[in-house]
């Protein structure tokens, strides 16, 4: 069993597609077990790195991210994964380097739902994050919600938010790590595209998976290159 160093760096996957190919393209390292999934300790490229499933969705996201934190107090968060582009507003493959997050999947009935929603909106600070980076990546903001994005949803979402993409666990993931100062670097690769044509992976769970595995290949090899100053 491989030591766990302190303070490792991190590296939450979510969604159970994305943890299936995180597990084939690093098939040797021991795998424990916490309460949210498997985690194992690995190098990449000679830098250790901790990778852990967190779990979909909003509430194990928020919960899994409490309890690394908790547990290993990192030095550094990452989140590894995916996301559903907006279709005319971003291409199939892009990779985002997510710099805000916003949950808009919060509805307000007593009151207005724009203070909830700026409650739960992170700004990330990536100030310690140095250039060049190791692949292209388009900077931008990243919403989330316990759906899939719906088609009549996306132009709203694109107007209200200057959104590109949207996806399950980002705002959750990072308003916690916010909440307990832990440095976090979100990237997520686009899979599909959902829009005006409907959505490219609705009823095609093998497009999003074979598009996940590439995603998170091309993550994954490039982790080591990312020049963190903290």
């Amino acid at each position: 069993m491989h030591t766990i160093p302190d303070h490792p760096t991190i590296v939450l996957i979510s969604a159970d597609a994305e943890w299936r190919a995180v597990c084939k393209l690093i098939p040797g390292p021991p795998r424990q077990e916490s309460p949210f999934g498997e985690y194992f300790l690995t190098q990449v490229a000679t830098k250790p790195y901790l990778f852990f499933q967190g779990g979909w969705g909003k509430i194990a996201a928020a919960a899994s991210t409490q309890y690394v934190i908790d547990r290993w107090r990192p030095e550094l968060l990452v989140n590894l994964g995916t996301c559903g582009g907006f279709e005319d507003h971003i291409r199939r493959g892009e990779i985002l380097l997510v710099e805000k997050t916003i949950v808009y999947d919060l509805i307000e009935q007593m009151g207005e739902s724009q203070p909830a929603i700026e409650h739960y909106t992170t700004q990330l600070d990536l100030s310690w994050l140095g250039q060049p980076y190791p692949l292209v990546v388009r900077r931008s903001l990243l919403v989330s919600g316990d759906r899939d994005l719906i088609v009549e949803d996306v132009p709203g979402l694109a107007r209200r938010f200057g959104a590109l993409a949207g996806d399950w666990e980002s705002a959750a993931i990072a308003w916690t790590a916010r909440r307990n100062r832990t440095p976090l670097l979100i990237l997520r690769g686009v899979t599909d595209l959902v829009g005006r044509s409907g959505g490219e992976a609705y009823g095609n769970l093998g497009l999003f998976e074979a598009a996940a595995a590439d995603v998170l290949e091309k993550l994954i090899t490039t982790l080591p290159g990312w020049k963190i100053s903290l």
